[in-house]
């Protein structure tokens, strides 16, 4: 199962991601967690040890140096177009039970686009793991999908779109979706999130009507006072965690 996850920031997206894993985890499943979020901290979300020492990939210079053979802020020039990545998992992974945790940092953008040695390593890691590795992958993603490319979008099983009732929310769901459609990638599911009552509900499925649902989560209060507490919130009673193993058996 490879399940890449976006919505707008704020929305509850890296709390869904963390409890994905979490339940994955519970499950006896082998869970590789890739925050490709650089707004976010997946790992603190899962409730990883010392999770702010985590040093994202990208920010890696001598190991993008060591893969490409060229000089990392570079642009253009000659560098390998396929650095080796397939020991990275092992070698960089953060690790919870049965959870590793890679924490990929940002892609360089700007004009037309980047073709540059920390790019070019990153897009090589994501394009092993959802290709090659045999765990469930779970991808904490920007309001995006710019770690993903046609090569990988295929192999992608699921693309979770995260939204709260808001115009915003709504707006760059609309914008994941033109976005996945141009690298062919249509399986998309929303789950609609901090949930106040049936009018909300409602209000998500009148204006997001030509996508299907996965499901829907309640707005918990213990949720916001793990966060502040620097818990996991999977580690604290809600409703959510058990509608989200639901979630996960409808997959």
């Amino acid at each position: 199962m490879k399940l890449a996850v976006s919505g707008k920031g704020g929305v509850g997206k890296t709390t869904f991601s963390a409890f994905l894993i979490r339940a994955f985890n519970e499950q006896k499943k082998r869970v590789l967690a890739i925050d490709a979020d650089p707004d976010a901290n997946l790992a603190a979300a899962v409730g990883i040890p010392d999770a702010d020492k985590i040093v994202p990939i990208s920010e890696m210079k001598t190991l993008a140096y060591e893969r490409t053979e060229a000089k990392p802020g570079s642009i253009g020039g000659f560098f390998k177009m396929n650095p080796k990545v397939d020991d990275l998992p092992e070698a960089l992974s953060a690790r919870l039970e049965n959870i590793k945790l890679m924490r990929l940092g940002g892609i360089k953008k700007g004009g037309s686009g980047c073709i540059c040695p920390e790019s070019t390593l990153l897009k090589a890691l994501v394009t092993h793991i959802v290709l090659d590795r045999d765990e469930v992958v779970v991808m904490d993603m920007e309001a995006g999908i710019e770690h993903l490319g046609r090569a990988t979008a295929s192999a992608v099983d699921r693309l979770v779109v995260v939204v709260e009732p808001g115009r915003r929310s709504i707006e760059t769901a609309r914008h994941i979706k033109q976005l996945a459609s141009e690298i062919h990638l249509d399986r998309i599911l929303i789950v609609g999130n901090k949930i106040r009552g049936p009018k909300d509900e409602e209000f998500l499925r009148e204006n997001l009507s030509d996508f299907t649902f996965l499901g829907f989560l309640p707005y918990e209060a213990a949720l916001v006072d793990a966060d502040l507490a620097g818990r996991s919130p999977f580690d604290v009673e809600t409703m959510t965690k058990s509608k989200i193993t639901n979630m996960i058996a409808a997959l």
